[in-house]
């Protein structure tokens, strides 16, 4: 039976794979290709491609470090089960090559090894992969090595020739490399312990070195530091007096905002932190950076008390004590470090205090504020966010290497609730699987020297049980929980992080989710079932600290067959935002679009079944979004998550619109799900009602113009043009006026149709150029009860905009690039002066020269039959499209579409593959415009239409894919 596996791989095959010219040589297909890393593909997947259909392989490469060996166990273990054999030809030219890389390979019993020893007069830099098939070679020269970057991220160029067997070029090749094969020197246990110790002793030299200039290093801003600075800039120009700066641990966020406090150049700063050896690294990364500034550094901690210096580093304790030595305004700049912890007593005394010209605050863990939203206050600025997925795409974090693996078959979760969790305690503590585990971890292995673990386990007993099982079979363990102290925590953690002791595992339940940094850790186990893809980010986070001896992280997630599986794939897939097509496209490829060296690599059974239920599974239905939510809920620390907001402090949470659009506003699905009698009543209030559904509406805004106005007048009487760009421009890098006025307008309701209207209030009312806000709509938020969810609604608006769309003017009309859209939404983005109720229904729309093309490339989820073959990619750059039927070419809508660019129309093209999924409507993707390069037939014309933005790889593959 074909697998769905084998069926991705043709449709790879036939629809990308490669799309070269192919010759016909004496009845011999002969196939050359460029490989290269790209969004397209890279290496790795070529030689995993090449590995899965020979009958032998010869490898020669001059370096082979664990990171790039890592990628191939899989398919080398494959070739050892089946009884492929291979050879390995590399060298300790440049002493690259690592001696652990070299042990793994010598445990497969089909792979022989062989090494040239490299001398000061001869080096060795072949890079040459050979597969062998019954009548031909497969032959890839070029200038990659076996290490991560080469496979997978690096700019390097490879060549693939396919060859016959008694081709000349094939046989040279091969002549080749048996000559170099008897001549180079077998790896056994003798050279292995001579070469790691000549390594090692380059290592400890290189330790003992004195390295001078230090102090001279010029450190300048990376592109995230740079887009925070120019953002807390423009807020500043704008007036505001509080930013939030939210980024992983270990992203830069000291360095940030150094480089911030060195922009604005405040007479004097205060640096808050709560643990004082943060303290004294945040001093340390100020001091290289105000050389020559005139300025002086000093700590006020137990020890240090340096109260008259410019910059003064502090911790909160002591701060607290020495608070009557400092006057309100001393500090012109306070710099608050995880700020996380400013709503409680001692940091709000500290804030309550002080009254700077600017306070900037910085946490990695925005969920971890409980007294009240860490987004309230700092007044809801967000100058910078930086998730998971983004920091991997900015190389902020090191890649990992994840693989999923079937669980093995005596443990069934498939009848069981996965909230209870001491039943699935009971099936997981298996022997058995702690063998399996622990063969999978020796297999897989891990960057660097010392096995350095985190296992994540289901509860505290799960977690005893697999420390106790460890450490009977040799593998040093400690199980730590919330009933250890913070003492010992550090304590074993101190030991963990040790190259010297035995230390080798600390198993846990949830107490290492967030906010403990362990910049060592190499190796993280998934030992239960995921049920929420917050906390597996979380876990995951845990081991992607950048670390000097750390070049990745390997992630062994063991996957039983339970219900939610899926899950998986959700949190893998880094979006908040997603459709389950684009999911099971995801899972299909192994996450092929990742940025970097991060690799997902699921086997086979994990795949299936993962696709399976991504099929099974309606994630529209009451039933799905109760669990999405209580299960949220619970992350909340049990609190209801009465506002929008709440979903904006977890990496991983669920999309709350998905709520939204099932039960039309986000307040309502709440009190239904919490049966919320309260809230009901208050929603008995039908202005109160009215104005949310209208603002809930507008959700997720497009463009950023009427929420920030909306926010201006939910604290002041009225507001005029130049005021509306002062908070717009707080936003957004440019507005132009016509937009703004046009925003008023359609504030004012000019652009609603009759039904729009009688379905709501009129909240805003625009007089002599200026907009106010009307009497009911003052009366509703005069009430507080009322007034908080509608503030809700606007900062949840106006932040996820900053986050999808960040601060760039994109012209007129507003269209970013990839993102998706409504029809209705162009009628607003492209300032369209009549009723917005009319851009509906038909495949094109124009508002002066701007015509507008929706397409759907499937009529309907899932039928093969209903493909629309007229329209469709004719590759990533062209675009064929079929017009209205009624369109002739000598009309003059068919003259402006067949020579759009002589008459200066612009063709701008939205797609989707299917207009619904699981009963849901699906917006457009805008794909950019384009202009049309040949045309022909009438009523309809079929046109071929060339794209100014070439398609990227991993959305095209979208379009295509049907699993």
């Amino acid at each position: 039976m074909e697998s769905i596996s084998d069926k991705i791989d043709l449709q790879q095959q036939s629809h990308f794979g490669i799309q070269n010219k192919e010759i016909e040589d004496n009845n011999y297909l002969i196939n050359n290709k460029l490989v290269v890393n790209s969004n397209k593909g890279n290496l790795l997947n070529e030689l995993k491609r090449c590995l899965s259909q020979c009958e032998k392989f010869y490898f020669s490469v001059a370096f082979i470090n664990f990171s790039g060996l890592q990628l191939l166990l899989d398919s080398f273990k494959e070739f050892e089960e089946n009884g492929i054999r291979g050879k390995i030809i590399t060298s300790t030219y440049l002493n690259f090559t690592e001696p652990k890389a070299l042990e793994k390979i010598k445990k497969f019993t089909n792979i022989d090894l062989k090494v040239f020893v490299a001398s000061e007069d001869k080096g060795f830099h072949t890079k040459a992969y050979i597969f062998e098939n019954s009548g031909e070679y497969k032959i890839i020269i070029g200038s990659s090595n076996i290490t991560q970057r080469a496979l997978k991220s690096n700019v390097e160029w490879n060549v693939r020739v396919i060859s016959k067997k008694d081709d000349s070029f094939s046989c040279e090749v091969l002549e080749e490399y048996l000559g170099l094969w008897e001549t180079t020197s077998v790896v056994d246990d003798k050279f292995l312990n001579s070469y790691g110790n000549f390594l090692r002793e380059i290592k400890k030299r290189r330790h003992d070195e004195t390295l001078y200039f230090n102090n001279y290093e010029i450190i300048k801003p990376n592109d995230m530091q740079k887009r925070a600075v120019e953002n807390l800039k423009r807020l500043r120009d704008s007036g505001e007096k509080k930013a939030l700066i939210i980024a992983a641990t270990g992203t830069g966020k000291t360095y940030l905002s150094a480089f911030d406090v060195m922009n604005c150049n405040p007479k004097k700063m205060l640096f808050l932190v709560h643990r004082e050896e943060i303290l004294r690294s945040a001093e340390s990364a100020f001091s290289r950076l105000v050389k020559n500034k005139n300025k002086t550094l000093g700590l006020l901690t137990g020890l240090s008390k340096d109260l008259d210096c410019d910059y003064l580093f502090s911790t909160i304790k002591s701060m607290n004590n020495y608070l009557g030595h400092f006057s309100k305004d001393e500090f012109d700049y306070i710099v608050l470090d995880e700020a996380h912890h400013a709503s409680s007593p001692s940091y709000k005394r500290i804030l309550d205090y002080f009254e700077p010209d600017f306070l900037l605050g910085m946490t990695a863990t925005p969920e971890r504020c409980d007294r009240e939203s860490i987004f309230d206050i700092f007044d809801n600025n967000v100058a910078l966010e930086v998730r998971l997925r983004e920091a991997l795409e900015l190389n902020l974090v090191i890649p990992f290497h994840y693989f999923g693996i079937t669980d093995i078959d005596s443990i069934d979760l498939s009848n069981i609730d996965m909230k209870d969790v001491d039943e699935i305690v009971r099936r997981l503590k298996v022997n058995e699987r702690v063998d399996f585990i622990i063969e999978k971890m020796n297999f897989y292995g891990y960057d660097g020297e010392k096995r350095k673990c985190i296992g994540f386990c289901a509860n505290i007993d799960h977690a005893r049980y697999m420390t106790s099982e460890f450490n009977r079979r040799g593998i040093r363990s400690v199980c730590l929980t919330g009933k250890n102290s913070a003492d010992e925590r550090k304590w074993y953690i101190k030991q963990l992080e040790d190259d010297s002791n035995e230390l080798e595992v600390i198993f846990t339940v949830d107490i290492f989710n967030e906010g403990v940094d362990i910049p060592s850790i190499n190796l993280i186990l998934m030992l239960r079932p995921t049920t929420s893809p917050v906390i597996f980010i979380q876990q995951l986070g845990r081991g992607l600290r950048k670390c000097m001896e750390k070049t990745f992280l390997t992630v062994l997630d063991f996957i039983g067959n339970y219900k939610r599986a899926f899950l998986i794939a959700i949190a893998l897939n880094g979006s908040r935002y997603y459709d389950k097509d684009s999911l099971k496209v995801a899972v299909a490829t192994q996450f092929g679009n990742l940025y970097g060296c991060t690799n997902i690599q699921m086997d086979r059974i994990v795949q299936e079944r993962i696709l399976k239920q991504l099929d099974e599974e309606n994630f529209n239905s009451m039933k799905y979004l109760k669990e999405e939510y209580m299960e949220f809920k619970k992350m909340n620390g049990g609190r209801v998550p009465y506002f929008l907001m709440d979903y904006m402090k977890y990496d991983g949470a669920p999309d709350p619109l998905k709520f939204v659009n099932k039960e039309k506003i986000y307040t309502s699905f709440v009190a239904k799900m919490e049966k919320d009698e309260g809230l009901k009543e208050l929603l008995q209030n039908d202005d109160f009602l009215k104005v949310l559904k209208e603002f809930t509406g507008k959700l997720p805004i497009k463009r950023v113009y009427e929420f920030s106005i909306i926010k201006y007048l939910l604290n002041h009487e009225n507001i005029n043009l130049e005021q509306a760009k002062n908070e717009i421009l707080k936003h957004i890098e440019y507005v132009d006026d016509k937009s703004i006025s046009h925003a008023f307008k359609y504030l004012n309701q000019n652009y609603y149709d009759k039904s729009e209207t009688n379905a709501t209030i009129k909240c805003f009312e625009l007089k002599n150029k200026e907009l106010y806000s009307t009497w009911n709509f003052k009366k509703i938020i005069y009430n507080g009860e009322c007034r908080k969810y509608i503030e809700d609604i606007v900062n949840y608006g106006i932040i996820r905009y900053e986050k999808e769309f960040s601060n760039k003017y994109y012209g007129v009309p507003f269209f970013k690039l990839y993102m998706q859209y409504k029809m209705t939404d162009t009628a607003l983005l492209s300032n369209y002066e009549k009723a917005h109720s009319s851009f509906r229904g038909s495949g094109l729309i124009s508002n002066g020269s701007e015509y507008f093309i929706f397409v759907d490339l499937h009529k309907e989820e899932g039928i093969k039959e209903s493909i629309n073959y007229k329209d469709k990619f004719i590759n990533e750059d062209i675009f064929q499209w079929q017009s209205p039927n009624s369109t002739s070419q000598n009309s003059e809508r068919g003259q402006n579409i067949i020579h759009n660019k002589e008459r200066n129309v612009n063709l701008h093209i939205f797609i989707r593959k299917y207009k619904q999924i699981d009963g849901s409507v699906q917006p457009y993707i805008y794909i950019g415009k384009g202009n049309v390069i040949e045309y022909q037939e009438e009523k309809p014309i079929t046109v071929k239409i060339k794209l100014e933005n070439q398609v990227p790889f991993g959305l095209y593959n979208e379009f295509f894919k049907k699993v």
